[in-house]
């Protein structure tokens, strides 16, 4: 995601020597080579990111699938607020830092999603905002909210690796099995929802090794052509 953000500063074509500039007997002028980045700006906020989304999205499939009693929904809240949450706003604020402003948009988005969702929980379980005598509607609304944010992330993103679609698009289908059973009251399409999750998680972990791998000096893993060019 990182080479999006380039800009015309990227740009490889030569340009012309400005006025001023010391120059060899050809003419070619004498620039010293800018000093390689260091401290922050050397870094890749994506190792800090991935990890954090990872750890929150096996935590709300393991809860999906029911491996918490229904009513404990609160039982993956220190892991989604203190971990997630906090790391995704951290390393947003790192990939503003270093210039990577679609990384930064992908990471505050789903920091405001994790967020919200851990306020939703505590609202609904301490009766904050008067939430119980409408939780069910209240539940709806929010994920419908987060559908569409997600499927315009999703639709925005096209000329991303297809790697990040399929991500983005199995947090869709995601959060629809979810609607759909909190909707119906459906154990079934809330545990579809959940398998959906560690689809979308196990992309994470991909995408993960694959920043680690540049990190430690290896090679990028594939992830495939954008659809969109």
């Amino acid at each position: 995601m990182t080479a999006v953000d380039r800009g015309a500063e990227g740009s490889s074509y030569p340009t012309r020597p400005e006025e001023g500039v010391a120059t060899t007997e050809e003419g070619i002028p004498l620039v010293e080579p800018e000093p390689a980045a260091a401290g922050l700006l050397a870094g890749d906020p994506m190792m800090l990111g991935l990890p954090v989304f990872i750890a929150g999205s096996f935590a709300l499939a393991l809860t999906l699938l029911g491996q918490v009693p229904e009513t404990t929904f609160g039982a993956p809240l220190a892991i989604i607020l203190a971990a997630t949450a906090l790391g995704l706003w951290i390393a947003t604020a790192w990939a503003i830092a270093v210039g990577q402003s679609a990384v930064a948009a992908v990471f505050g988005i789903f920091g405001g999603f994790w967020l919200s969702f851990a306020v939703l929980v505590l609202a609904l379980g301490h009766n904050w905002f008067v939430l119980l005598t409408a939780g069910t509607s209240t539940v709806e609304l929010f994920l419908t909210t987060w559908l569409i944010v997600i499927v315009m992330l999703t639709l925005a993103t096209l000329r991303l690796p297809v790697a990040y679609t399929a991500l983005f698009a199995l947090v869709d289908i995601a959060l629809v099995f979810v609607l759909a059973g909190v909707a119906n009251a459906s154990t079934g399409l809330l545990n579809t929802g959940g398998v959906f999750v560690i689809l979308f998680a196990l992309i994470g972990v991909y995408l993960f090794f694959g920043a680690a791998s540049v990190a430690t000096g290896g090679k990028p893993v594939p992830l495939g052509k954008p659809l969109l060019k």
